[in-house]
């Protein structure tokens, strides 16, 4: 006995209907640059905390909590950058406005303040901070190179 073709068991194709790609390539970059500029402002945000947690002394001892503060922080923010934007060079978002930022601080204003002072804390927060962006570079660029994506 043969079935009538409508009730074939095999499966039919069917036709489904493919979104439009024309959207994809714009909301991509969009988010690529969305994630750029919440980098860089995450590492000016943090860079800021660092210079407010640099003072803080526990019984009268520095305690140096802004040095793990900016290495974890820093970590995050690096890793963050390059998989928001997809690009190796992307670590060097948060790095530049976090380095100013230092930079500034450790300089002396006009009137004599530093916000930064020289102390081990100071010193090592800096270090540390660039350090951290320094090896977080160096390992993006040894990475293997990403698939390429297809559109």
């Amino acid at each position: 006995m043969t079935l009538p073709a409508a009730m074939s068991v095999a499966p039919q194709e069917q036709e489904t209907p493919r979104p439009s790609r024309r959207w994809r390539r714009p909301l991509d970059v969009g988010l690529r640059l969305a994630g750029g500029v919440l980098s860089v402002l995450a590492a000016t945000l943090t860079a800021v905390l660092e210079l407010l947690l640099a003072p803080l002394r526990v019984g009268g001892y520095l305690i140096g909590v802004a040095v793990l503060v900016a290495v974890v922080a820093n970590i995050a923010l690096s890793w963050f950058a390059v998989e928001a934007v997809g690009r190796r060079w992307a670590v060097a978002l948060p790095a530049l406005p976090w380095v100013a930022i230092m930079v500034v601080a450790a300089d002396r204003t006009s009137e004599g303040d530093v916000l930064l002072v020289g102390n081990w804390v100071g010193l090592t927060l800096v270090v540390g901070g660039a350090m951290t962006f320094a090896v977080m570079a160096f390992r993006s660029v040894l990475a293997p190179a990403p698939a390429p994506r297809r559109y």
